[in-house]
């Protein structure tokens, strides 16, 4: 008996080593020690004209990562920007080479980026090519994060998340602002219900875009973030060196965004806002880096959840939209279902034509 018992027990456990050898080493390792056994999550970037690619590579590749990015690096990256943007233009060159120094392989195309990655980067600072860009990355089923703006009119936000639902892939959009630690601590309740929000950002103005998409995203970013979704009626006041937007939630709130320009229009630093609710008031607080948005990018990418909806998203995308609209209509106000109808109709044609 007690040698059946003993062959029992050295077959059972040959059995479980067996087992183990055949599960994944992402089932058998901890996060830590992915990149040793080589399962790595091999990120690419598209478009390097920002500075967020550049911070967002030396954060993963570095040498001594937080938990939260071990196992996570940027293996390449697709550098092209925007042609008439003097600003994309400038910067391509220098944060190529920023890039490389971190081990980062410099590709020709995003068909040859995408044979290479898991998921992908969206971050070319231009949102008119965004649609075209991320096409091929959903149709290859990678996961992706679109930097702000998400595209360069509400039609083509529309159009992106319609692209993404058809291929089934995950994707998510978000201003760092969202991840403020003031606003998130007001999320989670610090003030009570929140009764109504003024937030304020740059909001320099560029010609290629919609005047609030450009930086005026910050700020409309950190209403939504404090006040939600519910946003229906739209009202602007313009000069040459402020907006100030004021939009009323289908539940009586109002939210207001103010968009700080100098006066040769020109960027003016400053982020932040004051949130009203049941149990007082509370400042947002100003940008808080641009690691709490990279560990809900990574956090993201393993899951395949975003973690803002599509509707909250697009709501910010139709506010901004519409501050454009209200201008247009000599500053009359304007209601969010009416600029959604209109640019559901343009995504659909923009998706046509370009599939």
């Amino acid at each position: 008996m007690r040698q059946h018992l003993g062959f029992c027990a050295i077959f059972s456990l040959l059995v479980f080593a067996s087992t183990i050898g055949s599960l994944s080493p992402q089932t058998t390792l901890a996060a830590d020690q992915k990149e040793d056994s080589g399962d790595v999550l091999r990120i690419g970037i598209i478009g390097l004209d920002t500075s967020h690619a550049v911070h967002f590579t030396r954060t993963l590749n570095s040498e001594n990562p937080l938990p939260e990015f071990a196992g996570c690096r940027v293996v390449a990256a697709y550098p092209k920007g925007s042609p008439d943007i003097e600003s994309s233009v400038s910067r391509v060159p220098q944060y190529t080479e920023d890039v490389k120094k971190h081990g980062v392989e410099i590709v020709d195309s995003i068909p040859a980026l995408l044979e290479k990655v898991d998921a992908v980067l969206l971050e070319t600072n231009d949102g008119r090519p965004h649609l075209e860009q991320v096409l091929p990355v959903l149709k290859a089923g990678k996961p992706v994060f679109v930097d702000k703006p998400v595209a360069g009119s509400l039609a083509d936000a529309i159009a992106i998340y319609k692209a993404a639902e058809k291929y089934d892939v995950p994707l998510f959009t978000s201003s760092s602002l969202r991840y403020t630690t003031g606003a998130q601590e007001i999320v989670a309740g610090a003030i009570g219900d929140v009764l109504g929000c003024d937030a304020f950002s740059p909001c320099p103005l560029e010609p290629t875009h919609p005047d609030l998409f450009w930086y005026g995203i910050h700020g409309c970013e950190t209403l939504f973030t404090v006040m939600g979704p519910g946003c229906e009626t739209v009202t602007r006041v313009h000069t040459d060196v402020c907006d100030v937007v004021v939009g009323t939630w289908s539940d009586g709130r109002i939210g207001t965004f103010r968009g700080r320009r100098g006066k040769d229009g020109k960027y003016m630093g400053g982020y932040g806002g004051t949130a009203f609710g049941t149990k007082g008031a509370r400042p947002i607080g100003s940008f808080s880096g641009y690691e709490p948005l990279l560990k809900e990018i990574i956090a993201f990418f393993k899951s395949g959840e975003p973690p803002v909806s599509k509707e909250e998203t697009l709501q910010i995308y139709a506010f901004m939209e519409a501050a454009d609209e209200c201008k247009r209509q000599g500053y009359k106000t304007v209601n969010i279902s009416d600029v959604m109808e209109k640019a559901s109709a343009k995504a659909d044609e923009r998706l046509k034509a370009l599939e």
